[in-house]
């Protein structure tokens, strides 16, 4: 399935409710040619009629036109709630856009854009979404809901995000993700986009963090968490051997190095952490998904899918 071509048609952030719809349409019709199209009932305005449901919303009117039973889904039918959690210190504005690039091309954009698919996809299918956004304080909380207007206050806060980039914004995650914990009392999915980076007090180390990752999962919440990074650099780190200086966006500490001479043991410790990461949110039963802004959205959606069908 080839997103990405409709991705390129629209780059403006104002245009992001659009742009989601292109991308969830594209995805569906992609679906019912592939292995996955079993799926594809979730999207209708029906579901398929299972024996031993009441008759009382049956649409023969369908049932005339296609000889299947389907019965009718109604507006305040929900069958999920969902809460996605978005990162937004300094260091997920990074990489800095250039002038020709598409807003989706930095952690933030991805994920905003991702958040925007995936409420897209809640609404077709009749689920609540909220939304919770930090940095180093909590910047946004709306409760889940499934209404129109719902929908639009969450958009423009999504659109919010991208209008100016934070400047030395640190991440406190450990604090904001017990807060978040607190507020979300009914059973839900929780969706996480990240870059993991922690800048906050000494006290919230890797320990910590997986405490406040585990703290979401109670009332049984299930919890998705997309590492959101940029691969050629955060990964790779694809930099020519010219004297560079780094700094961090989030503290403004600087550091000149050759990128050839720490290269090798900065891709090891990289290695090792994500191993680490992905170790841990098994064990604690989170579902972990790395993601590099490069990528299409298929990932994040057929997670969502499978992680859906699980929920139950």
């Amino acid at each position: 399935m080839k997103i990405e071509s409709q991705i390129e048609k629209i780059s403006s952030f104002q245009h992001l409710e659009l742009l989601a719809n292109q991308v969830v349409e594209g995805f569906i019709s992609g679906m019912h040619k592939s292995p996955f199209h079993g799926f594809s009932a979730e999207f209708a305005e029906h579901k398929v009629y299972n024996v031993g449901e009441s008759t009382k919303h049956i649409d023969w009117k369908l049932f005339a036109k296609t000889d299947r039973l389907f019965t009718k889904r109604f507006e305040e039918e929900t069958n999920l709630r969902c809460h996605i959690i978005i990162d937004n210190s300094s260091s997920m504005h990074y990489p800095k856009l250039k002038e020709n690039q598409n807003f989706f091309e930095n952690k933030i954009g991805f994920s905003v854009l991702a958040s925007a698919v995936l409420m897209n996809l809640l609404k077709k299918q009749r689920d609540a979404v909220g939304l919770s956004v930090f940095s180093d304080r909590y910047e946004s909380y709306a409760p889940e809901k499934g209404s129109d207007r719902h929908h639009r206050m969450i958009l423009n806060t999504l659109e919010g995000l991208l209008v100016k980039p934070p400047v030395e914004k640190k991440t406190d995650t450990v604090t904001f993700l017990h807060q978040i914990a607190e507020k979300i009392h009914r059973r839900s999915m929780i969706i996480l986009f990240t870059d993991m980076f922690q800048s906050g007090p000494e006290s919230s180390g890797e320990e910590a963090l997986f405490n406040a990752l585990q703290h979401l999962k109670h009332n049984k919440h299930k919890v998705v968490l997309f590492h959101v990074v940029d691969k050629k650099t955060e990964l790779n780190f694809d930099f020519d051997n010219a004297p560079r200086k780094f700094i961090d966006v989030e503290t403004g500490e600087e550091v000149a190095v050759f990128a050839d001479t720490v290269k090798k043991e900065y891709e090891k410790e990289v290695e090792s952490y994500f191993k680490k990461l992905a170790l841990t949110c098994s064990q604690n039963r989170i579902k972990y998904i790395p993601v590099s802004v490069d990528e299409s959205f298929e990932k994040i959606l057929m997670t969502y899918l499978v992680e859906k069908q699980n929920f139950g």
